[in-house]
This record gives structure tokens, sequence and C-alpha cells, in this order.
């Protein structure tokens, strides 16, 4: 298994949550983001993902070892998806273990932020009336409250 990869399939969870999991680690965490139906009030349908997978592949690396470096003994594994993706699907999936479990929460939250900074992975929304890249500049039109 790699570590740190881009994906076409579903992603399988417990593989990467199996491969950070070791006898010095005290806590697992893991964080999934998936397909969400409604940002700001704008129905989405289906996500589409794209990936310079190269690239990307070593970036997360290199997130994988910074993280190793600021949170000694943690051990991480991040995969990412790509292609079209329906409402609940799991984008992303990021695994952190480490000795204690406050090292594995802040650790975790460094890898999806330093993802969306720096990983060449880009977003399509499709939307029932329309469609949009979405990037760090990405401004909703405003049609409205978030829906729950």
């Amino acid at each position: 298994m790699k570590p740190f990869e881009i994906v076409e399939t579903p992603i399988n969870v417990q593989k990467y949550m199996d491969y950070v999991l070791h006898p010095s680690a005290g806590a697992v965490v893991v964080f999934t983001g998936n397909v969400r139906e409604w940002t700001h009030g704008v129905k989405t349908l289906y996500l589409s993902y794209e990936a310079y997978i190269p690239m990307a592949e070593k970036k997360m690396a290199e997130i994988g070892a910074e993280m190793e470096e600021r949170w000694p003994g943690v051990r991480v594994a991040i995969a990412h998806r790509i292609g079209e993706l329906q409402i609940s699907d799991i984008a992303v999936v990021i695994a952190v273990s480490s000795p204690h479990r406050k090292a594995a929460y802040e650790a975790n939250e460094y890898a999806i932020d330093r993802i969306k900074e720096v990983v060449p992975i880009w977003k399509k929304e499709i939307w029932e009336d329309g469609e949009e890249w979405i990037g760090a500049q990405k401004k909703y039109p405003e049609k409205g409250v978030e829906q729950k």
C-alpha cells in the first residue's frame, strides 16, 4: 500500500487506519472529507476531481514528512480520490496515529489545511443550474442560507 496516494475508486478507510496503527500508537485520528449536497444554499449534484497525480502524491508525502517533524512519533496515510464523486462519497481520508491524542488531532487538522494549500487537486462542482471549477478564490453565488 502507498501511504500517500491518489485513487480513482472508492476509498477504503480501514486500509489507511490499519497502515498507521502500530504498538506505540495510543491514538488514531481519521478524517474523511465527504461530498456534501448543500454549500452556502447551492445544491450540489456531484463533484468532479482532477489531479496532477505524480506531483499530488509527492506533495502529500512532503506533508507527511512535515507532520512527522512537527509531531514526532506520528504515522500518516493520506488518500484523495479523483473522478466523479456522488453526494456522501469520500473525497479524502487522512489517518494519523501518535502516542497521544492531542498530537494526532493537531497533525490531522494540519494535513487537510496543507492539502488545500499545496497539493495540485482541482474540484469542479456541478449544481442543478450550472457548474464551476472551485479554487481558493471561490465565492459562492448568493442563493440564500445554507441548508442543513
